[in-house]
């Protein structure tokens, strides 16, 4: 079993965006600008948000985090995303999800311009990752392909189950995985909470992708040998023995499963530090796009 570790990949990924900031800042160009909006103060969303600041710092770029209160309305909100959009100075921005329950996601995610949307959840967007266009690919998708890439996992005419349907992960990793090239060329097998026999469908895979959200529901008797096993379930389980007052576990039974599997990424420190990673790389693609534009 090898593991596919996200921390040490995006600490490299992050060092080689900061070596090509450098090379920019010599060149007298305007580096990166990565602004996020955050409306509330769930305490999951501040920490993630205050991640992707520190991140910014380190590898070069600037960075803007706008605060709003849990009170603010949708045209609020709408306002100051216009405000960004027609901002020359702000490459990419992003607005951390989940949100108040008196604001449209749907319509948040429609308002923000798609050369901006560095989280690569805008319908154009994800139209054109599906057609394999140039594009912004949501920063989670993005980052699972790059371990793929970096670790050099054959996908080549694999059998691959993803767990999960949502627009996030589930959706962009089934196209992602199925497309022509490296990581792709997979058969792939979308599967949710409507899917019948899904522990068959799953024994069956050469890849398994869970993102669910079901802490450990993912055990060893469900994969077969030797299998490539990604999980991108993040969850926080109450625990008052311990001084946070909870853990973070994955979808999967990490301890039994690893022991069947070729290749697995722990949690924490697989998937999700490569998705600020990710964001970044997103934001550097925005700034060249920009910068060619002028």
């Amino acid at each position: 079993m090898e593991l596919l570790d996200g921390k040490k990949v995006s600490n490299e990924i992050k060092e080689e965006i900061k070596a090509e900031v450098a090379k920019m800042k010599e060149r007298g160009e305007k580096v990166p600008h990565l602004a996020a909006i955050i409306v509330g103060s769930d305490g999951a969303s501040l920490t993630y948000v205050g991640s992707k600041v520190r991140s910014c710092e380190r590898v070069g770029f600037e960075s803007s985090l706008i605060q709003m209160p849990s009170t603010t309305s949708e045209q609020e909100l709408l306002k100051k995303i216009k405000e960004l959009n027609v901002d020359d100075d702000i490459d990419g921005f992003i607005v951390q999800l989940p949100l108040p329950e008196q604001i449209d996601t749907q319509k948040v995610i429609m308002a923000v311009d798609p050369d901006k949307d560095v989280d690569g959840f805008h319908p154009t967007n994800f139209g054109k990752m599906a057609l394999d266009m140039s594009t912004f690919i949501p920063a989670t998708p993005f980052g699972i392909l790059e371990l793929l890439e970096r670790y050099k996992v054959d996908t080549k005419g694999k059998h691959t189950v993803v767990i999960g349907r949502s627009h996030i992960v589930g959706r962009p990793m089934s196209i992602l995985m199925g497309r022509r090239g490296w990581p792709g060329n997979s058969t792939v097998t979308l599967t949710h909470s409507q899917t019948k026999n899904i522990t068959q469908i799953i024994s069956q895979a050469d890849i398994v992708i869970s993102a669910l959200g079901v802490p450990k529901f993912l055990k060893a008797e469900m994969v077969k040998d030797d299998a490539v096993v990604i999980d991108v379930g993040i969850t926080r389980v109450p625990d008052e023995t311990r001084e946070k007052g909870y853990y973070i576990t994955g979808d999967v039974d990490f301890e039994n499963v690893s022991k069947k599997a070729s290749y697995i990424t722990p949690v924490p420190g697989g998937v999700g530090p490569m998705t600020i990673a990710m964001l970044l790389k997103n934001t550097l693609l925005a700034r060249e796009r920009h910068r060619s534009r002028n």
